[in-house]
C-alpha cells in the first residue's frame, strides 16, 4: 500500500547511519559465505574462455528469447505479477525496517536473506519493463506499417481523383465546342431552298444530308454577304460626296467666327469697367448644362445668392467637361460589320484571366463610389484676406453630395501646437447645424448598396471623398427621408434655396471663430492670456494667479480625469468636440482645468473642469468653492462674451478662473500655529468673506466700485 511504501522510506532514511556502519562488517561476513571452491588445473585458462564464450551465447539467446517471449506472455498477467511483485518490496521493505528498528543479534541474517529477495523482487521488476519496451516498440512498428499502407492507398485514391476531374473537364470542354459556323445567324431552311439558285442549293444531294445542307446553307451566306459589301462600297462613294458638300459649307461657317471672336474681344474692356463679365458667366452656363440635377442646383441657387445678398462669394465649376459630355452621350451600339467580325476574332484568340472575387468587389466598390467628373467651388472671401474654399462633388450611384475645405489666409500666421485640428478638414465643417458629424451618409438606401459590395462604413472613404453633410445634401436640394428610404431623390430648388442664406452665414461665423481660437492658442502656448480692451473692465487690475501651461488632448485622455466624470454623465462632451487641458499657479496651489470646446463655439460655450492641488486635490464634488468657481465659468459666461460675436470668450474664461483663484487662496483662514507669514496675503477687497452654511465666498467681481461680492 501507499502507507507501507511510505512507512518504509521513512524507514530506512532513519537507518541510514546504522547501515553504513554495519555494512563494511556485514560485507565481509557475506563474502565468506558466498566463497566459492575454485579448481586449479593447466587448462584453467583454456576452460574460462570456454565459460566466457557460453556466456555471450546465453546472453544472445536470452535476449531473443525475450523478444520472443513477449509475444507467448499475456500483459494482463504481467500487470498482475507487476502488482503482486510491488506488494512483496513493500512486505520486504517493511520486515527489515522492522528487524532494524528491533536491532536484535540475529537480524542481520535475516535482513540479508530479504534483501537477497527484494533483488529478485528488483530482477523481476526489470525483466517486466523491458518486456513492457519491447511491446511498445512492436506496437509502433506495426502502426507505423499500417499508417504507410494507408498512406500508400491515400496517394493512390487522390491519384485516381485527379485523373477522374481530368477526364470530366476533357469531356466538358468536347461537350461545349462550338464551331465558327454556329455563331453566324443563318437563313432558315425554306428560304434557303426558296431564293437560292439551284448550283448552290442543290435539293437532290442536300435534303437528306444535313452535313451537305449546312455547307450549301454557308455558301450561300458568302454569296449574299458579297452582294452586300458590293452595295456597301456603292454607299461609301455617296457618303464621300455628302461629306465633301458638307466640309465645303463647314468652312464658310468657320470664317464667321474669327469675326465673332474679334468681337468679343473688343467688348472685354467694356465688360471689365461696367463689372459684367458676359464671356465668362456664358462659358460657365455652358458648363452648368453638363452637371447633375443637385450640383446644377446648387450652382445656380449659389450664383443667385452671390448676385443678390453676398458678394464675397464666388462660384466656379470645375473638372472635365469632355468627360461629363461623355457621360451624358448614349453608348453606340450600331456598328460596321467589319468591325464587329474583327472583334469576335480578337476575343476568341485572346486568353483573359478570370478576375478574383476580392478584384471584382474592388471594381465594384470603385464604380459604386464613382464621383461625377465636374464640381463645383464656393470661395467665401473674408475682409482679412482669408478665403475658405468649398469643393462640393456628385458621388452618381449613391445620389448624395460631399464637400472637401480648403482655408487660404492672407498672411502666414502663427501655427500652435494646440490648434492643429482647428483648420483641419475632419472638424473645421463639423456639428455646423446639432448633430451633423458628417460620419454617415444620410440616404437610408446607401446601406443596402454597401452590403451588396460589403463596405462596413462609409467613414473608411471620407478622406477621399469628402463628408456628406446633412446641409450639403440641402444645399443641393436632397431630402432623404427615412421612413421611405428611396434610392434615387429628385433634387429640389425650393429646398436649397430655403437653406442657402443661414448656411452661408454659419460658414462665415465658423471660419471667423476658428482663426481667432488659432491666434489666441499661439498666445496660449506661450502662457499668455489675450485680454482685449474692450474686456478689460470685467477683471481687476492686479491678477496674481498665472497660466503655465496649455495643451490640446484627445477625449480618450479627458475621460480619464477623475474630476471630469459629472460633465460624461452629463452626456456634454462628444467625441466630436475639441479638448483642452491647462495648468494654472499661484505658489503652491496649482489648479488643474480642463476644457471641452463645442465645434460650435462661440454660439455654444466651452465646459470648464477644475481641480485644485493644495492641502490636498479638491474638485467641484468635495469642495463647493470650486464647485461655484465652475458655475462663475460656465453658468455666467455670457459676462464674458465681449464685443460681438464673442470670439474672446475663452481667454476671459481662463483669465476669470486666474481671479477665482486669487479670491480663493486669499480668503483662506489662515493657520495660527504656523510662524510667519501669510503664503497668500488678502489683495483683494471681499464686502463678506464667507456666506451661508457652505461657506461660499464672493467671486463675482464688481467693476465700478472694484470689490468682490457674492452673487
Amino acid at each position: 500500500s501507499p502507507f507501507c511504501c511510505r512507512l518504509s522510506r521513512k524507514s530506512l532514511r532513519v537507518t541510514c547511519s546504522s547501515w553504513r556502519s554495519r555494512e563494511a562488517a556485514m560485507s565481509t561476513e557475506s563474502a565468506k559465505k558466498r566463497k566459492t571452491k575454485v579448481i586449479r588445473s593447466d587448462g584453467g585458462a583454456a576452460e574460462k574462455e570456454v565459460r566466457k564464450g557460453r556466456g555471450d551465447a546465453d546472453q544472445e539467446t536470452k535476449s531473443y528469447s525475450e523478444e520472443a517471449e513477449v509475444d507467448a506472455r499475456d500483459p494482463a498477467k504481467d500487470y498482475d505479477l507487476y502488482k503482486k511483485t510491488c506488494e512483496d518490496l513493500q512486505r520486504l521493505m517493511a520486515e527489515i525496517h522492522e528487524l532494524k528498528s528491533k536491532g536484535g543479534k540475529d537480524a542481520s541474517a535475516e535482513i540479508d536473506e530479504r534483501r537477497i529477495q527484494s533483488c529478485i523482487h528488483f530482477m523481476t521488476l526489470k525483466k517486466l519493463n523491458r518486456l513492457a519496451h519491447i511491446r511498445l516498440k512492436k506496437g509502433r512498428d506495426q502502426t507505423h506499417e499500417a499508417k504507410q499502407k494507408v498512406d500508400a492507398l491515400h496517394l493512390q485514391l487522390q491519384n485516381l481523383l485527379y485523373e477522374v476531374m481530368h477526364l470530366q473537364k476533357e469531356i466538358t470542354k468536347c461537350l461545349e465546342f462550338k464551331s465558327k459556323h454556329e455563331e453566324i445567324d443563318l437563313v432558315n431552311v425554306d428560304e434557303f431552298y426558296k431564293d437560292a439558285p439551284l448550283e448552290i442549293s442543290k435539293p437532290t444531294f442536300t435534303m437528306n444530308d444535313p452535313h451537305q445542307q449546312t455547307l450549301s446553307r454557308l455558301d450561300w451566306e458568302l454569296e449574299q454577304r458579297k452582294r452586300l459589301a458590293e452595295k456597301y462600297k456603292e454607299s461609301l462613294a455617296n457618303k464621300e460626296k455628302i461629306l465633301k458638300d458638307i466640309e465645303i459649307k463647314k468652312e464658310y461657317l468657320s470664317s464667321l467666327q474669327p469675326r465673332l471672336n474679334t468681337i468679343m474681344q473688343a467688348s472685354l474692356p467694356v465688360q471689365e469697367y461696367l463689372s459684367m463679365p458676359f464671356d465668362q458667366a456664358h462659358k460657365q452656363y455652358e458648363i452648368a448644362r453638363h452637371l447633375p440635377p443637385p450640383l446644377y442646383v446648387l450652382y445656380v441657387q449659389a450664383n443667385s445668392y452671390g448676385q443678390a445678398c453676398d458678394k464675397n462669394l464666388t462660384v466656379a465649376i470645375d473638372g472635365d467637361v469632355e468627360e461629363a459630355k461623355a457621360l451624358a452621350r448614349p453608348p453606340e451600339d450600331s456598328q460596321d460589320d467589319e468591325s464587329d467580325s474583327d472583334a469576335e476574332e480578337e476575343q476568341a484568340t485572346t486568353k483573359r484571366r478570370r478576375p478574383t472575387l476580392g478584384l471584382q468587389l474592388d471594381d465594384k466598390r470603385r464604380e459604386m463610389l464613382k464621383r461625377h467628373p465636374l464640381s463645383v467651388t464656393l470661395d467665401l472671401k473674408y475682409k482679412d484676406g482669408s478665403v475658405l474654399h468649398l469643393y462640393f462633388y456628385y458621388l452618381m450611384n449613391l445620389n448624395i453630395m460631399t464637400v472637401k475645405t480648403k482655408v487660404t489666409t492672407a498672411t502666414e500666421m502663427s501655427i500652435a501646437i494646440s490648434a492643429g485640428d482647428l483648420l483641419s478638414p475632419a472638424s473645421l465643417l463639423s456639428c455646423l447645424y446639432p448633430g451633423d458629424h458628417g460620419k454617415k451618409t444620410p440616404n437610408p438606401a446607401n446601406h443596402y448598396q454597401f452590403d451588396k459590395v460589403g463596405i462596413l462604413t462609409f467613414s473608411d472613404y471620407i478622406g477621399e471623398l469628402g463628408h456628406p453633410y446633412v446641409w450639403v445634401q440641402k444645399l443641393g436640394g436632397l431630402h432623404f427621408p427615412k421612413d421611405q428610404p428611396q434610392k434615387f431623390v429628385m433634387a429640389d430648388n425650393s429646398l436649397s434655396a430655403s437653406h442657402m442664406e443661414t448656411t452661408i452665414k454659419l460658414l462665415r461665423v465658423r471660419l471667423q471663430s476658428r482663426l481667432a481660437l488659432q491666434k489666441q492658442f499661439a498666445s496660449l502656448e506661450h502662457s499668455i492670456v489675450p485680454i482685449s480692451s474692450e474686456c478689460l473692465h470685467l477683471f481687476p487690475v492686479k491678477i496674481i494667479s498665472r497660466l503655465i501651461k496649455w495643451c490640446a488632448i484627445s477625449y480618450e485622455d479627458y475621460v480619464a480625469l477623475p474630476f471630469t466624470k459629472h460633465v460624461i454623465e452629463a452626456d456634454m462632451a462628444q467625441e466630436t468636440d475639441l479638448f483642452f487641458s491647462a495648468f494654472i499657479e499661484r505658489g503652491t496651489a496649482k489648479l488643474h482645468v480642463a476644457i471641452v470646446l463645442n465645434p460650435g463655439y462661440s454660439t455654444i460655450p466651452p465646459i470648464f473642469s477644475i481641480c485644485l492641488n493644495w492641502k490636498g486635490e479638491k474638485s467641484s464634488r468635495n469642495d463647493d468653492n470650486l464647485m461655484a468657481i465652475e458655475s462663475e465659468v460656465n453658468v455666467c459666461f455670457k459676462e464674458l462674451l465681449g464685443p460681438k460675436p464673442g470670439h474672446q470668450l475663452l481667454t476671459n474664461q481662463i483669465q476669470r478662473l486666474c481671479m477665482c483663484l486669487d479670491v480663493y487662496l486669499e480668503t483662506e483662514t489662515h493657520d495660527n500655529s504656523v510662524e510667519g507669514p501669510k503664503e497668500f496675503p488678502r489683495e483683494k477687497m471681499c464686502l463678506r468673506l464667507v456666506r451661508g452654511p457652505n461657506r461660499i465666498k464672493p467671486f463675482k467681481y464688481n467693476h465700478p466700485q472694484g470689490f468682490f461680492t457674492h452673487r
